[in-house]
């Protein structure tokens, strides 16, 4: 880490928005026509902190997606102006929110767009609503049916309703057989036809994640939403990583902060799952589940120290874990260690994935990120150097119980 009088000794994330902003240009080479990009940033930007990603990929997108009304807030009062989708479901009762900072919701229904209409109208304003349309997920939307044709017909025409976009989500693109993905994408197409058909054009058709981004350019339509993509990680093995270069934005750092003597007979953790067979010499790393780094990597998963592969030892436990540095004489306390990213210590570099994480402890990339929690200091760089940081320190309580 830059050592700009900013230090975390115990365990801090790295966020390399250089990367992020290197993933979004080789996104934006592999887009099909005219077709633009939205930023989703929900779960605070996949656990990278939404706001910093958000501003900078900013020139890359034209909007943003996020999962909830705080998420949308939360960039508004941070200063981004272009526009914020909500993928999921608003509660009516957030409704004047929605239409008083413009922000776009999901709808599928009609008591919604009653709803919305109803607000829109009594504040002397206009929504913006994107229709979610269910062609295979079984999550939220309304089905691609003539039915469904006709409500959204009718929607569309409600008083302070304006339908800027339809979107539907693929629910196995990412899977080398994209039978399911273009049955979807045909369903999708199929609807907007059925909507042109009763005068309904929908300017802003988005289907794609970052699989379709990757691999369907033929689904790309006006809008491709960005997600897991943005963070340097893949959706799966399975979709052509040659066509979308991608650099991971995170890594996870610590320090050791006890290195002991064992000897042969020693349990190690919780439940003594590892004894040595031999003297050995651990050390201790102050992270755990508790900060969101997997306790099913226990006894199974390394950390690198001075450029060099250590096994964890024993059961993660909530806020330390041990590992073997036998093979390390050069490691001592404080020596730093790299649960996430790349070691530079000796050649060739070696580095820790999310996914190799998640093939060792059978986790799931997209969860690890995510959960890596609150009381780990998040550290902004670019061009190497730090820009910014982000911590839970003083987190304080409003109108607590005293």
């Amino acid at each position: 880490m830059d050592g700009e009088n900013i230090t975390y000794e115990r365990v801090w994330a790295e966020i390399d928005l250089d990367a992020a902003v290197s993933n979004m240009e080789s996104m934006r080479r592999n887009l099909a026509g005219g077709a633009g990009l939205i930023g989703v940033v929900k779960t605070d930007g996949y656990g990278h902190g939404a706001v910093p990603i958000a501003k900078a990929i900013d020139p890359y997108v034209a909007g943003y997606a996020v999962a909830t009304v705080d998420e949308a807030e939360n960039l508004i009062r941070h200063g981004i102006r272009k526009p914020i989708l909500i993928l999921g479901v608003t509660h009516p009762g957030r409704y004047r929110e929605l239409v008083e900072y413009e922000i776009r919701p999901a709808v599928f229904t009609m008591e919604q767009a009653r709803a919305l209409s109803d607000t829109a109208v009594s504040m002397g304003k206009t929504v913006r609503i994107h229709l979610a349309l269910d062609t295979g997920m079984s999550r939220i939307g309304m089905k691609p049916d003539e039915a469904s044709a006709d409500l959204a017909a009718a929607i569309s025409r409600l008083p302070g309703i304006l339908t800027e976009g339809m979107f539907t989500h693929f629910a196995r693109a990412d899977e080398t057989d994209k039978t399911s993905a273009c049955r979807q994408m045909e369903l999708y197409l199929n609807f907007v036809k059925l909507l042109k058909d009763r005068g309904i054009e929908i300017p802003v058709k988005h289907i794609s994640n970052s699989a379709g981004i990757i691999d369907l350019r033929e689904a790309h339509l006006d809008m491709a939403r960005a997600g897991i993509s943005i963070y340097g990680i893949y959706p799966s093995d399975e979709v052509d990583k040659e066509k979308v270069p991608l650099k991971p934005v995170m890594s996870l750092k610590s320090h050791i902060t006890f290195i002991k003597e064992i000897q042969p007979g020693t349990a190690v953790s919780y439940g003594g799952t590892f004894v040595a067979d031999k003297p050995m010499r651990i050390a201790t790393i102050p992270v755990g589940y508790g900060d969101g780094y997997p306790r099913n990597l226990s006894g199974k998963g390394r950390v690198l120290i001075c450029g060099k592969s250590a096994p964890i030892l024993g059961r993660v436990c909530m806020d330390q874990f041990m590992a073997d540095v036998s093979g390390i004489p050069e490691a001592e306390e404080w020596t730093e260690v790299t649960l996430i990213g790349e070691d530079g210590g000796r050649q060739p570099v070696d580095r820790i994935t999310v996914d190799e994480i998640a093939r060792t402890g059978g986790g799931f990339t997209y969860e690890i990120i995510c959960d890596i929690g609150k009381r780990v200091p998040r550290v902004y760089l670019r061009n190497g150097r730090v820009v910014g940081t982000k911590d839970y320190f003083e987190d304080l309580y409003q109108d607590f119980m005293s």
